[in-house]
């Protein structure tokens, strides 16, 4: 018999049969087909058959595993030999995860953010190289592998692994935290203030505390949760404070008027006096000079206090100081004087950029396009769409969401905002829900999880792509995109389930206070099933141009048949979310997912496996979504034309992006003119596109005509201005 055995290390140990009887009584315990006497019986065969046909005088732990599973499947003991070989198959697999993951800790250590690194550079508001950074992602990698080994199914796992599906944020899947919230600020500023969980805010009394503070919600908000962070009601949210400054400044300004003219003027000043509001005014008799003197002071509070709301969101941290918060806000159509300064100022603090004339990333600034609002001239707020136009065309912010696309319209309530549609981050949308009290509403809800189908493999497994079919199998190509949707429900009910059982205490900021829909109904130890009901679960899709081709040889932008098969693939992806949500009685949607680092990670993987294939896996990273590729020269306008339908069908999220050449700030009518087009057409989620210059030597970015940098004044010489891409408009 063996002396010692080769351990998969490489050490060398003491050879001990009753290792083997264990794992043999442990499987048979799990299948209850036989008890330890008769492990003991079934190593002895092992042990023979070992003498017989090993002839190493020392064999390793493989050989005798492999001899483990031919007696047992030899045996009558069949659901053990199942079970032995699943075990095997468990243990091999969580061992290669660790390999895995010490790999990913020394490139984490070692390697530089600007190196081609995936890891390094998974996500674009982290700083790899800082120490915090690193922290943070040594943490990410560690919990996407427990993940994977001890939470997921196998066969979910390996679906992820091997790029059948992409699970996303799956470093905070065992945190059980939420993707992303639509915060009201009325919630948390008018009912006592908040706690951030290190000490109370009082409600703001000034539209800088009310600037100040909503930076902080967002910033404690992002440390509860994964995703980004929204404000759908930017304007109407700061518009208080806005009053509440201009009361301060009347009452400050007419005790100067008394002390200079001796008079004594009543400083009363009740709280139904605000901004703008001339009638009211006029009815009170206060001096001209003390009213503008007002004015003058709440406006220039304003725009600082819009500067400074931008200037924070691009440098306080979040997440143990490793990443600035993802935020966005959505404005534009309170009409209100207070709500219209608000928007004005906070448009000029975006044009106006950062400290050295950056354009601030964030926050994601989306315009609220409505007719009878902002839309036509003869529109109160038609003077901020112009603005908001002639901003995006120099700062690549705002966005613009359109109110009156009919899957929008049909909530909108006139005066309510909780009705207005708004976006989240790059495209995330929550509006529609299987419960009457949420349906149509998008405040204190968000985004639970989402997770990605590589409908592009499925293409090439059953297109035309590889020249083993003349005509593509369109019914091979349904039945395995609906075992893969099938697969990521059940991923999603899995994670839900986990979700819903987490207590408020556990989201002390988001629930405890009573940021999210209903939880202010919950006490500090329930459970978050009743309130999280109200988020949505979304399944995505990345390639469609890049699975058209592989199916037909062509993809919507270039085809007519090709745009009808492709409006087919995302309407059945679609009417299976329904399906789900009628079965479910959950708010499962469809996600046109932005490209991120996705699209590249599916082509990497599906280049490996299938080779080169044109039109397909011969680029860096496939196609954004349903978008017709960038690369493919077409008008804006057909390129909106045949993306709006999309729209209507991925209701978990969705934008359409025209690339614009130039300098789009030189001709604001065709910016407008595309604006317009999208409206038109139904998109309800639009950007534009277009170059932006940075000058290497002061750090200026934006709009640079001819060759003197307006912000520092260099001539362009040595150092030329260079060329910079659009990375914050997920593209």
């Amino acid at each position: 018999m063996f002396k010692r055995i080769v351990k998969r290390d490489g050490k060398i140990v003491k050879f001990d049969p009753e290792k083997i009887t264990d794992a043999i009584a442990k499987a048979g315990l799990v299948t209850e087909e036989f008890k330890a006497d008769r492990a003991k019986a079934l190593t002895e065969k092992v042990l023979k058959r070992a003498e017989e046909e090993i002839t190493a005088r020392t064999p390793n732990v493989e050989q005798i595993q492999d001899l483990v599973e031919e007696v047992l499947m030899e045996s009558k003991f069949k659901k053990t030999a199942r079970e032995y070989i699943r075990y095997r198959q468990e243990r091999s697999r969580r061992r290669e995860a660790k390999s895995d993951l010490m790999q990913i800790y020394r490139t984490i250590s070692h390697a530089d953010a600007s190196e081609d690194s995936d890891v390094k550079r998974s996500n674009a508001n982290v700083d790899g190289n800082s120490a915090m950074g690193k922290m943070l992602q040594f943490g990410a990698e560690g919990s996407k592998v427990f993940a994977k080994s001890l939470m997921l199914r196998p066969d979910i796992a390996l679906a992820h692994d091997n790029g059948d599906i992409h699970i996303h944020d799956l470093d905070f899947y065992a945190t059980g935290t939420l993707t992303c919230c639509q915060s009201d600020p009325f919630v948390l500023f008018e009912n006592g203030g908040f706690n951030t969980g290190h000490g109370h805010l009082r409600t703001p009394n000034s539209i800088g505390s009310y600037g100040a503070l909503a930076a902080i919600l967002l910033q404690a908000n992002q440390n509860e949760q994964h995703g980004g962070q929204s404000i759908p009601n930017f304007d109407y949210a700061m518009a208080p404070g806005v009053n509440k400054s201009f009361r301060k400044a009347l009452k400050r300004n007419l005790g100067k008027y008394n002390k200079f003219v001796g008079k004594k003027l009543d400083l009363e000043i009740k709280d139904t006096y605000e901004y703008g509001d001339d009638k009211k005014l006029e009815k009170a008799k206060w001096p001209k000079e003390a009213i503008e003197a007002s004015n003058e002071d709440v406006e220039r509070e304003t725009f600082q206090a819009m500067e400074g709301f931008i200037h924070n969101l691009n440098t306080m941290h979040s997440r143990a100081g490793a990443q600035v918060p993802f935020t966005s806000i959505n404005f534009g159509t309170d009409t209100t004087p207070a709500g219209r300064l608000v928007s004005k100022y906070l448009l000029e603090a975006t044009e106006n950029g950062l400290g050295k004339g950056e354009t601030p990333i964030f926050p994601i600034s989306i315009f609220k396009v409505k007719e009878g609002v902002n839309y036509n001239p003869e529109d109160p707020n038609y003077d901020l769409f112009k603005k908001s136009m002639e901003v995006s065309s120099k700062r690549l912010f705002p966005n613009f969401c359109f109110i009156d696309a009919p899957y929008n319209l049909k909530y909108y309530k006139k005066g309510d905002y909780r009705t207005e549609i708004a976006t989240m981050g790059c495209r995330t949308r929550v509006f529609a829900s299987v419960f009457p009290e949420s349906d149509g509403i998008v405040t204190g809800r968000g985004n639970l999880s989402f997770t990605t189908v590589n409908l592009v493999r499925i293409g090439i497994h059953h297109g035309i792509c590889l020249g083993e079919r003349k005509e593509a199998d369109w019914q091979g190509f349904y039945k395995e995109l609906d075992e893969k949707m099938d697969l990521v429900k059940d991923e999603l009910l899995e994670r839900f389930e986990f979700q819903a059982n987490q207590h408020v205490r556990n989201f002390p900021f988001l629930m405890g206070q009573g940021n999210w829909f209903g939880s202010e109904k919950l006490g500090w130890d329930d459970t978050l099933r009743e309130v999280i009901k109200h988020g949505t679960l979304s399944i995505g899709f990345i390639g469609l141009a890049e699975t058209l081709v592989a199916m037909t040889g062509k993809h919507h932008g270039e085809d007519e048949d090709s745009r009808d098969l492709g409006l087919d693939i995302v309407a059945h992806m679609r009417e299976k979310c329904d399906q789900y949500c009628k079965k479910y009685k959950l708010n499962f949607s469809l996600l046109a997912t932005p490209a991120e680092g996705i699209a590249g990670r599916f082509t990497k993987i599906d280049r490996k496996e299938f080779g080169v294939i044109p039109g397909v896996t011969d680029r860096e990273f496939y196609t954004n979504s349903f978008h017709v590729p960038v690369y493919y020269p077409i008008s804006a306008f057909e390129k909106i034309e045949i993306e709006a339908p999309y729209h209507n069908l991925c209701n978990a999220g969705h934008i359409t992006y025209i690339e614009l050449d130039g300098d789009p700030s030189q001709n604001i009518a065709a910016f407008e003119a595309v604006i317009r087009k999208m409206h038109d057409e139904g998109i309800g989620y639009g950007s534009v596109n277009h170059p932006v210059d940075r000058d290497p030597v002061c750090g200026f970015s934006g709009i640079i005509t001819g060759d003197r940098c307006p912000h520092c004044g260099r001539l362009e010489g040595d150092l030329p201005f260079e060329k910079v891409c659009n990375c914050a408009k997920g593209e």
